[in-house]
């Protein structure tokens, strides 16, 4: 009677949908029993299908899903069933099999995919341990756990798997880039190295030939100066030689006077003899002709100890990182530079020279670099209105009737213009009028893109544009950055100041004074044209500088 009392028992103890013993046994409202977590799953399928909940079993369907109630009863059952069971097996099975079964030690044995300790198979994944684990070792041991199946976890460990390796295959491909770089970089060093010592060899041999050429200047200087001064001594010596024979002939005539016994010729004779003998006085010798070699010699001495210490202090300076002395070194090159400009322009003159060592502090001094600007209507944006004999800009009232003809030179999403003047000259100064409270000021290549909708055609937002920002404070743009002075508009003219030799463009509020905004240090590589942008109610009118006394 007992041994099938167990095998009925048994039977009724399993999971329809796992065929194994019920784990944490829950009751649907039809009655039927099923593990927890095997309903759950089938109800949660159920309804990821956006169909009725149905029983496995008996297939009744539900109008919402049907409550889960734990059956304490079956639980009893299954627990007593799984004792005496163990025990059976723990009597045959010897000591290393229970180890080799035991699931604290192993999930699958040696790839097996049954449970060592229940036989079951390892299809469920627990993510809190992060373990592969049977449906009896899920409700035993591992409840309140998050479950996933076996499955579905690798397919997603294998997408972040993939993941991790397209990762590390891109970090290596960039990695194998920088190496190629390092290695471009280490063949350009070497070239540069060759050719900039080829450079400066070049340079210093032509510095050589040129102290050279004045060294032969120099000598040419002294042997001149040697023949004047031979010359000269000569006719010295000439003339000193005829006086001395004149000397020597009136010696004789007053020996011959002294010695005669007639005292009538003597007296006769002392007249005439001594006033010969008055007009006779020491020659003076003639300016020291050695006199232009001590000066020479002062000279060189002078230019040589200027010039080691010269090149010593600019050799020292070409080996120092520090940013201050090359730009020291390059603004010394660019005032040479402006000085020789005008020099070949016509401006002559130590004042003039003098005075372009130094920048510009008054309006009056920044007018004499006035430039003459006008804009070009080939280059505004349709909603643009130019007159005053193309030197005023503003935002048109009324809105077109016909489109402006797309001419290739216009600006077609932003509402910008340029001048028809490109400048170029080592120092131009022009001044604007602004009305309104939104401007920009700006100068740009000519090749600067003008029919893009993105910062492409914006003033300062790339790199072939510098622009001043007006609105409540000043800031200054180039390459999409921004710089926020703290200033705020004050007057309405504004001075823009371009030393183009020397790579700097500064902004000026202009009233009685030049009230300084912000200074753009730059390496302008070609032609710089004005433009501007307009905002609401925005006027903008380029001053006639003629009519401050130019």
């Amino acid at each position: 009677m007992a041994g099938p009392s167990i095998t009925l028992k048994t039977n009724r103890l399993c999971c329809h949908l796992c065929d194994e013993l019920l784990r944490d046994p829950a009751t649907i409202s039809c009655g039927h029993s099923f593990c927890l977590w095997c309903i759950n799953k089938h109800l949660d399928r159920d309804e990821g299908m956006n169909r009725a909940c149905r029983c496995p079993e008996c297939g009744q369907t539900f109008l919402s899903r049907p409550n889960l109630i734990r059956n304490t009863t079956l639980s009893e059952l299954v627990r007593d069933m799984e004792r005496r069971g163990a025990k059976r097996k723990h009597s045959e099975l010897s000591k290393p099999q229970r180890a080799a079964w035991s699931c604290t030690e192993t999930g699958p044995s040696s790839g097996s995919g049954l449970c060592g300790e229940h036989r079951s198979p390892l299809d469920i994944y627990c993510c809190t341990d992060e373990r592969i684990i049977c449906a009896m070792c899920a409700s035993a041991e591992h409840t309140g756990h998050t479950f996933g199946s076996v499955g579905e976890e690798r397919r997603m460990k294998q997408k972040e798997l993939k993941n991790m390796q397209t990762k590390s295959k891109q970090i290596l491909q960039e990695q194998e880039k920088k190496y190629r770089n390092m290695g471009e970089t280490l063949t350009e060093i070497q070239e540069k190295g060759r050719e900039t010592q080829d450079y400066c060899e070049a340079v210093l041999v032509g510095v050589i030939d040129c102290l050279q050429r004045h060294y032969m200047s120099v000598r040419k200087l002294i042997r001149g100066h040697e023949e004047e001064a031979a010359a000269q001594v000569k006719i010295s010596q000439q003339a000193l030689q005829l006086k001395m024979d004149e000397m020597r002939k009136r010696d004789a005539e007053l020996d011959s006077l002294a010695q005669t016994d007639s005292d009538v010729h003597f007296l006769q004779e002392w007249p005439s003899m001594k006033l010969l003998c008055k007009k006779d006085h020491l020659h003076e010798d003639p300016k020291d002709p050695l006199l232009p070699f001590k000066f020479t010699k002062r000279a060189v001495n002078h230019l040589g100890k200027q010039l080691k210490e010269f090149c010593d202090r600019k050799f020292a300076s070409i080996s120092q990182t520090d940013d201050g002395a090359e730009q020291q070194e390059l603004e010394e090159d660019s005032e040479e530079n402006d000085m020789q400009q005008r020099r070949e322009a016509g401006f002559s003159g130590v004042n003039n020279m003098a005075e372009q060592n130094m920048e510009p502090k008054t309006r009056a001094e920044f007018l004499q670099y006035a430039c003459d600007l006008s804009l070009d209507p080939t280059t505004a944006h349709e909603d643009l209105d130019i007159s005053a004999g193309d030197k005023e800009v503003r935002l048109s009232l009324l809105k077109r009737k016909t489109p402006a003809v797309r001419s290739p030179e216009r600006f077609i999403h932003r509402r910008q213009v340029l001048c028809r003047e490109g400048l170029q000259a080592a120092r131009c100064y022009y001044e604007i009028e602004v009305e309104g409270d939104k401007a920009e000021i700006a100068l740009a290549y000519k090749g600067m893109v003008r029919k893009s909708s993105t910062a492409l055609s914006a003033f300062g937002a790339n790199a072939n544009s510098w622009s001043l920002d007006r609105s409540a404070h000043y800031s200054v743009s180039h390459r999409g950055d921004s710089i926020q002075l703290t200033t705020c508009p004050s007057q309405g003219r504004l001075g823009v100041y371009l030393n183009f030799t020397k790579g700097t463009l500064s902004f000026y509020e202009v009233s009685d004074c030049m009230k300084f905004l912000y200074k753009v240090v730059a390496e302008f590589t070609e032609p710089l044209y004005p433009g501007f942008w307009l905002g609401e109610k925005c006027c903008i009118r380029i001053c006639d500088l003629r009519r401050d006394g130019l």
